[in-house]
């Protein structure tokens, strides 16, 4: 090591004795390693939510859907039967997705009919594995709703509901909209109001027949073994059904809005966060000057020694650094040990206190998901050090400026 680098280490040590500098010196510290940590918690906090938000919301929409242009799908069959040939396809169910009115006694609520086989719809959705009550099984007479939907308008299973459509048929009462008496045969709870408030699930057949839709459907709905090669796959579905009127959309597109709100959410909070470490650092600038102060003499004493003000600056800067670099790893160990017990502390924090921070029938998500980024810690890292480097930089500029006469006639 060099001898600039051992004299800063030795400003360092013999600081812890002097006092007021000492005490700020610490703060300067503290502060960093604060902002630090608090950083890197959020981060992996925020992190786990879009996870939690990003799987529930896609695993009620699946991966994608094919459909024809300009109309319902004929022959589904045989077309399912191409799509699952595709080796990166896991499982494929056919949908019809309208609306309607659904009613009861107590009311009556728009909602979103989606058309199923319970069979497949099972591989391709894990709404049908979020049944609170009742059964996912659908006859002919049978639908499934959501949570909201049962609270609304007061229905349970085993109760009749009717549904009404904007298809219009004629008998010898006129011309009147199509509707049907279903049973409630289960209710779904996917802890999403968009699903859970609005949406209902019926037979593939009974929609076919509601909707004026004999053997065609809306489209085909897709599971895909890599999430993230969504768009990529069901591209190389549809080039593979060689004809030009298929189409697919992916869960990028569908909630294309949703992805980037969390996107923008989290760089937002990065930014109001990244304050916290550019105090820290404006700290270390008020501390590194009184130290340059206090130090006066001693580089006085050094440059008559025959020191450069260049090695002079290299001594205050080394000091710096050290600091930054102390107060960053040691914020980076603190935060990843915190977002990794973040659920334990806080659960531990709620019955100290007696409440809860999230109340399940509130929130979504009642508990504080966490998952650490690495990429997010380089870029935590990487931040907090150039503020730093560029902290220590004036104070050490400061010290090779010392007029060696004026010193030491003071002194």
């Amino acid at each position: 090591m060099s001898i600039e680098f051992d004299i800063s280490n030795q400003y360092l040590r013999s600081n812890r004795k002097k006092g007021f500098i000492s005490f700020i010196s610490g703060v300067s510290m503290v502060g960093l390693i604060l902002g630090v940590m608090t950083l890197v918690t959020v981060l992996s906090v925020m992190n786990g939510f879009h996870k939690e938000l990003r799987e529930r919301v896609l695993s009620a929409i699946s991966h994608s859907y094919i459909s024809e242009h300009g109309g319902a799908l004929s022959h589904w069959q045989d077309l399912q039967t191409s799509i699952n040939q595709h080796p990166k396809v896991l499982s494929t169910s056919p949908y019809i997705e309208q609306y309607a009115l659904l009613s009861t006694a107590n009311g009556a609520q728009g909602i979103s009919v989606r058309g199923i086989i319970p069979k497949w719809e099972k591989q391709t959705s894990v709404l049908l594995g979020k049944i609170k009550t009742g059964s996912s099984e659908l006859s002919k007479s049978d639908i499934l709703i959501g949570s909201g939907l049962s609270a609304q308008l007061g229905a349970q299973v085993g109760d009749k509901i009717t549904l009404l459509t904007p298809k219009l048929s004629s008998n010898i009462m006129g011309i009147q909209p199509r509707f049907k008496r279903f049973t409630v045969t289960g209710i779904f709870d996917a802890g999403i109001n968009e699903y859970d408030n609005n949406l209902a699930f019926i037979a593939l057949g009974q929609a076919q027949k509601l909707y004026s839709m004999k053997g065609q459907v809306s489209g085909i709905r897709l599971k895909v073994d890599n999430l993230f090669q969504a768009k990529k796959i069901t591209q190389e579905v549809v080039s593979s059904l060689g004809v030009d009127k298929y189409y697919g959309i992916d869960w990028t597109r569908q909630k294309a809005n949703f992805m980037k709100a969390l996107e923008l959410e989290k760089q937002m909070i990065g930014v109001i966060l990244s304050l916290i470490v550019a105090v820290a650092a404006f700290n270390i600038v008020s501390m590194m000057v009184m130290v340059v102060t206090d130090k006066t003499a001693d580089i006085a004493i050094l440059r008559t020694l025959g020191m450069t003000p260049k090695r002079i600056v290299k001594i205050f800067f080394y000091q710096g650094l050290t600091i930054g670099i102390i107060g960053i790893t040691v914020g980076i160990i603190l935060g990843v040990l915190l977002s990794l017990n973040i659920e334990v502390i806080i659960s531990g924090i709620e019955t100290i206190l007696g409440f809860e921070f999230f109340p399940k029938e509130v929130f979504y998500i009642n508990r504080f998901p966490s998952e650490i980024h690495l990429n997010d810690i380089v870029k935590v890292a990487l931040g907090a050090f150039i503020l730093v480097l560029l902290a220590s930089i004036y104070p050490a500029k400061r010290a090779g400026k010392v007029t060696i006469a004026k010193v030491l006639n003071h002194e």
